[in-house]
């Protein structure tokens, strides 16, 4: 009878964490920023049917990238622990700590059993509070920690750059133009330095607004709004420009300004004739999984 392999635990864990990594990095990055008013989650998404940012409770928010079927499944048992709990206890008792712990100990226990594999998944869990100092904006990686993040935080694909991006420019008291044009000017880095544009059609935008009168605080920005948003960010960077030429003469000034305008209308136009591709089946990044499941 032959000797069965041997392979340490070690070099095991370290396999399985190489394996998620991988997984996690081939879907499209997911940015969640604070600004005065709450908490807004900005992801590259052009697919319709398949949500990466989704209400859990009442102030409470989930965002994931990776496999599409494993952090639905996530996603669904925090929807039923949320209800439960505020069945039972109090609405209050709901908290993205207390869920971000059931996370951390699924995803521990999944990561640890080597009688499946690892989940290829990274998830991000906020709730806005009465105050911006009250955020809470909890990241878990695959593995089952817990990092308790502030101000911004990006998973999933070129994460790295887009964090330390996020870390030089990111700023207490932003509006939700000023943070949703940041979240997309990060997205819209790749990771040789260049730059892509990044069309309402191809993001998914939603928000923890502390200003809304009712109970649920979530809130999705699509269409129109959407459209405004980004076009009233690319409307004051041409005024901007064209106030930094008013020191060749009035008359340049003038023109200047013309020109700066005429450059945010057409952008705007820009942004809604420039349409995404059409989903294939596979998911937003057009990508599958081992097992044939969509990556986001």
């Amino acid at each position: 009878m032959s000797t069965p392999f041997y392979v340490s635990p070690q070099q095991a864990m370290a396999d399985r964490a190489e394996y998620a990594r991988k997984g996690i990095a081939r879907g499209r990055s997911v940015v969640v920023l604070q600004y005065t008013d709450g908490v807004v989650f900005v992801a590259e998404n052009p697919s319709r049917a398949l949500h990466k940012v989704s209400e859990i409770y009442d102030r409470i928010a989930f965002a994931a990238v990776g496999k599409y079927n494993e952090f639905e499944n996530l996603r669904i048992g925090g929807v039923r622990y949320a209800d439960l709990r505020g069945y039972t206890y109090d609405r209050e008792d709901v908290t993205a700590r207390g869920l971000a712990n059931v996370y951390a100990q699924t995803l521990g226990t999944i990561f640890s059993s080597a009688a499946e594999k690892p989940y290829e998944v990274e998830l991000i869990v906020a709730e806005v509070g009465a105050a911006p100092e009250d955020d809470q904006i909890y990241r878990l990686p695959h593995d089952g920690s817990i990092v308790d993040e502030h101000g911004s935080v990006a998973v999933g694909g070129n994460a790295d750059q887009i964090s330390s991006y996020l870390d030089q420019r990111h700023r207490d008291g932003m509006t939700l133009a000023e943070a949703l044009k940041l979240a997309v000017e990060s997205l819209s880095r790749d990771n040789n330095g260049g730059e892509r544009r990044l069309t309402a059609e191809q993001l998914e935008v939603a928000t923890l607004d502390r200003t809304r009168p009712q109970q649920r605080k979530f809130k999705r920005i699509l269409g129109r709004q959407l459209s405004r948003l980004l076009d009233e960010s690319g409307g004051a960077d041409a005024g901007e420009a064209a106030d930094a030429d008013t020191g060749a003469g009035a008359g340049a000034g003038a023109g200047a300004g013309e020109s700066g305008t005429t450059a945010g209308e057409s952008g705007g136009k820009v942004s809604k004739d420039k349409g995404s591709k059409p989903d294939n089946g596979k998911g937003a990044s057009g990508e599958e999984g081992s097992d044939g499941e969509p990556l986001l």
